[in-house]
């Protein structure tokens, strides 16, 4: 019984052994499968883009060329100045006289209060003006009398003394009188409402008839100056430099205004500030452009999609922004070499302009790289360059000609279907019995 204690420890250590190294013996194996398996599949990849069919691709050709460097940004109508018109004195609201939404030359009458308070107090205070003017000549009339009294030793000069600062005092009270008249001709004016700028005013605000006061908030109607009219617009930080350097080389830079879907040009005009610090919650600086606005294409608080000319980059590399390829190591092109293979270029890019993106470095005028057909390509692939431009002509070419035939009349049963394929299938027979061919003449050429 001793003997087989001592050997159940034993044999359960040997089962443990075992079955390590069966466990063991799985996971090496499982590693050399997929070892093997991620190898065969690399070669399979490089034998298809060695061998396989060649991938079918539009191609371009590098040049250069004169580009015109533009910057866009969405920007927001400002009017030059909006005016809210108030009241400047309490009063009835008596007559209107605008139109809502028509131009209003500045000075022009838009509205006028109950004048009748106000022209009674401007009479009141000219009464009092001419009282007082009859008593300070009554009392310089007096002066002189006694003035001339002094001279002949027949009085006191106190009473000189006395009647020259009672003229000072008369003097004093037709001053304060002129005062009290200029005030209500100025309360008298103001009960006349007039445009303090030129522009297009709004809806009108107040209807006649209702009391309005000075310290109204809401005011009587807006104006809104449309010509000249400002745009403002945003910039990134990176953009920053260009601008300043083109404003260097030209203080007018010209800014083109167009609509939401960036098809008709609204307006054109210039640049007209820089904001004087960047925005660190956006990383963006705001400018701001003035347009003349003939045409009243732009309109307060639209939004319009700017585009910003810094003038012209002379004798410039430039490629299609749809061939550019973003990887882990930048951006890069797919080249066509001489043998009917692409190659990635890494390239180094500048300024966007319109379609087109400046190459500063990576490319030479006369190669050819690739704009159609990028997903299926990689390191040294197979192609065959295709004539994106002539198949898109003979596209428009045959459903030209297919509006001209107008539709096909249907031939044979209800349906016309049965009828339709054999009234085809004699002119497709010919298109199909040709097609080997191709294959064996290209064999030859390859041959010779």
């Amino acid at each position: 019984m001793a003997e087989t204690g001592i050997d159940t420890p034993k044999r359960n250590s040997a089962r443990s052994t075992i079955i390590v190294i069966l466990a063991l013996i799985v996971v090496l194996a499982a590693i050399w499968w997929l070892v093997r398996h991620h190898t065969a599949t690399q070669a399979a990849t490089r034998a298809a883009a060695r061998g396989g069919p060649p991938a079918a691709v539009g191609v371009t050709t590098i040049a250069r060329r004169d580009v015109p460097l533009t910057l866009t940004a969405l920007g927001t109508v400002n009017s030059t100045y909006t005016v809210t018109v108030h009241s400047r004195v309490d009063g009835q609201l008596d007559k209107v006289h605008f139109t809502e939404g028509q131009m209003v030359k500045q000075g022009q009458l838009l509205a006028e209060l109950d004048p009748r308070p106000y022209l009674a107090a401007l009479t009141q205070a000219q009464g009092q003006l001419q009282r007082d003017q009859a008593l300070l000549r009554n009392a310089e009339l007096d002066l002189a009398r006694y003035r001339q009294l002094l001279a002949q030793n027949s009085i006191a000069k106190q009473l000189v003394d006395t009647q020259e600062a009672l003229v000072q005092q008369n003097q004093g009270t037709v001053k304060l009188d002129q005062g009290a008249v200029d005030n209500a001709k100025l309360q008298y004016d103001y009960s006349r409402i007039t445009a303090p700028v030129s522009g297009r005013v709004g809806l009108r605000l107040v209807d006649p008839g209702n009391v309005v006061h000075a310290s109204d908030t809401t005011g009587v109607v807006v104006i809104t100056q449309n010509q000249p009219i400002n745009v403002v617009f945003a910039l990134p930080e990176v953009s920053l430099s260009q601008v300043l350097q083109a404003m260097r080389d030209n203080s007018s830079l010209a800014v083109e205004a167009w609509d939401r879907d960036n098809r008709h040009k609204l307006a054109d005009g210039n640049l007209l500030a820089i904001d004087n610090q960047l925005n660190v919650t956006t990383g963006t600086v705001n400018l701001k452009a003035r347009f003349a606005n003939d045409r009243q294409q732009l309109f307060p608080n639209q939004f319009v999609n700017i585009h910003l000319q810094l003038g012209d980059r002379p004798d410039a590399v430039t490629v299609p922004t749809v061939a550019l390829q973003l990887g882990a190591g930048g951006s890069y092109v797919y080249a066509v070499n001489d043998d009917q293979t692409v190659s990635m270029k890494k390239v180094g890019i500048g300024p966007v302009s319109g379609d087109d993106t400046i190459v500063e470095q990576g490319l030479q005028v006369g190669q050819k790289v690739v704009i159609d057909g990028l997903d299926k390509l990689r390191e040294g692939a197979k192609v065959r360059v295709i004539d994106r431009a002539a198949q898109n002509s003979a596209a428009a070419a045959a459903v030209a000609a297919g509006a001209g035939r107008g539709p096909r009349r249907r031939r044979g049963g209800p349906d016309g279907s049965a009828a339709d394929q054999q009234a085809r299938a004699p002119t497709a027979a010919p298109a199909d019995a040709a097609a080997p061919a191709a294959p064996a003449a290209n064999a030859g050429a390859r041959a010779n």
